[in-house]
């Protein structure tokens, strides 16, 4: 069963169909790191972007997320014109972003105090997911007090609380260690499976992309250079078999790399 066969079973809204069509991508007063991009991302759908650095993969997010206007071409969610931030679209950061001031509930009710939801069901949202992300007992620590994975276990938490029909990742999971961005990796799957939200999400590291993803899509700077569907995404069984290496290296060489580095 599908992200969006949930949404439907459930009566939950269904993730955004996102569409970037012949676009160009830059900052006021410099070059495009992008130029004359296409790309579908379906419902309920998890995109993983890869490629060289500067390349324009966070620049490409920040558009979706209504941040960045284009310089030409469109980028529409269901079908509409994206002109501005939403609360439909969330984007989640390398760095986790928490007030540190806050505590960890605190922080996930935040976008539920901006949509003006009653104080006791904040709360209990904010605990749900909490316990949800394994954090079942931390509701009262400040960030100071956490760990860095905590710390984007309470950013992934609010998040979600929010209800976003799209969530827009921008390397979430970078800065952490090779043992504890493994958990979070594990720990986003289990999550995505209760909600049909359609995932963006940027990274470096192939294996990431190839674990998480539906599609993994190599961004270059006049474009996507290919887009490699992901055998049995999400199962960490399937990493060393035969197809799933075949597309690793299909990934690899449209980065112009070998089987023998990330």
């Amino acid at each position: 069963m599908t992200l969006t066969d949930v949404s439907a079973a459930t009566g939950r809204r269904s993730g955004l169909h996102l569409r970037v069509e012949g676009v160009s991508l830059g900052y006021p007063g410099g070059e495009p790191v992008i130029r004359d991009l296409t790309l579908d991302v379906t419902p309920g759908e998890v995109l993983v972007v890869v490629g060289a650095s500067g390349c324009g993969k966070s620049t490409l997010l920040r558009a979706l997320a209504g941040l960045l206007p284009v310089a030409a071409g469109t980028v529409a969610a269901d079908g509409s014109p994206i002109a501005g931030p939403s609360p439909d679209r969330a984007l989640v950061f390398q760095d986790d972003a928490l007030l540190p001031w806050r505590t960890a509930r605190r922080n996930v009710e935040l976008p539920l105090s901006i949509r003006r939801v009653g104080r006791a069901d904040r709360r209990a949202r904010a605990d749900s997911w909490l316990a949800r992300v394994g954090l079942a007992g931390k509701e009262s620590r400040l960030p100071a007090h956490l760990s860095g994975g905590m710390r984007q276990r309470v950013q992934l938490a609010r998040t979600l609380a929010g209800g976003p029909r799209a969530i827009l990742m921008d390397e979430p999971f970078g800065a952490l260690d090779a043992q504890t961005r493994a958990a979070m990796q594990r720990l986003l799957v289990d999550v995505l499976r209760a909600t049909p939200a359609t995932v963006v999400f940027v990274t470096h590291d192939v294996d990431e992309a190839l674990f998480i993803g539906d599609r993994v899509a190599v961004l270059g700077a006049t474009g996507v250079h290919t887009v490699v569907d992901v055998p049995q995404p999400r199962d960490s069984a399937t990493r060393g078999t035969p197809v799933v290496r075949a597309a690793r290296g299909t990934i690899l060489a449209a980065l112009g790399a070998d089987d023998r580095t990330d």
